[in-house]
């Protein structure tokens, strides 16, 4: 055994739909901007750009339907519906052809980013990691195995606050398929089991405030409930 200096963090894991199991998590990964509607209301082409990513700490997660803090330091929080993979082994270089063998399962996913704060990294051209890794940043529902829902590639995505639709769109209009997205992220870095890949979101982003009540459904894997609070 390991003489630690101080107490190991514990291990971040979701729950697996159905099951008292659950799902340690490694790395979160995030792939930008991957629908078209999406792209131009952010004001970028989208027939233009090559996929590209950014991350969350593993530990920002928000656990099925627990309460969204409204983070610090932010006047502008928005909601990103996503759909989530997760991965049941990695690799390096990984082919489009094989990467759906990498993936375990699938989830719900809210990527909350503080827009303003996103906003002046922009435009300062400085990193995005205060805008979209702080704490309470990732929201992730059960993962759903394969080997029960096989792998949605069309179907719809949707996310109401309050009970208002605000974002709509289905899954077979990312730009970037899933199989893509993994074999781009695999030159990057080794994905391993464990890593979470939230896959973008569809237009109609837009600002949560304390009281809201954000819903989310993906055709195949039900709904996720959360509160924001204050």
């Amino acid at each position: 055994m390991s003489d630690y200096v101080i107490d190991p963090p514990p291990v971040v894991s979701l729950p697996v739909a159905g099951s008292t199991a659950h799902f340690p998590v490694r790395r979160i990964f995030c792939v930008g901007r991957n629908y078209a509607d999406h792209a131009r209301e952010m004001g970028h082409d989208p027939d233009r750009e090559p996929p590209f990513f950014f991350d969350k700490p593993a530990d920002a997660l928000i656990v099925g339907e627990a309460d969204i803090p409204y983070p610090s330091c932010t006047g502008q929080l928005e909601h990103e519906a996503e759909l989530v993979a997760a991965l049941g082994s990695g690799g390096r270089n990984i082919d489009a052809v094989a990467a759906l063998d990498r993936v375990w399962g699938y989830a719900i996913g809210n990527d909350l980013t503080r827009r303003d704060i996103q906003a002046e990294a922009k435009k300062l051209g400085r990193p995005w990691t205060m805008a979209k890794g702080f704490d309470g940043s990732a929201v992730c529902g059960p993962i759903h195995p394969v080997v029960r829902i096989g792998h949605p590639a069309s179907g719809d995505i949707r996310l109401h606050v309050n009970g208002t639709l605000r974002q709509s769109g289905d899954i077979s209009q990312m730009i970037w398929t899933l199989p893509e997205i993994i074999a781009a992220l695999s030159r990057l870095v080794e994905l391993k089991a464990g890593d979470l890949v939230y896959t973008g979101t569809p237009s109609g982003v837009g600002r949560l405030v304390p009281g809201d009540v954000v819903e989310i459904a993906i055709a195949g894997l039900g709904g996720l409930r959360n509160r924001v609070v204050a």
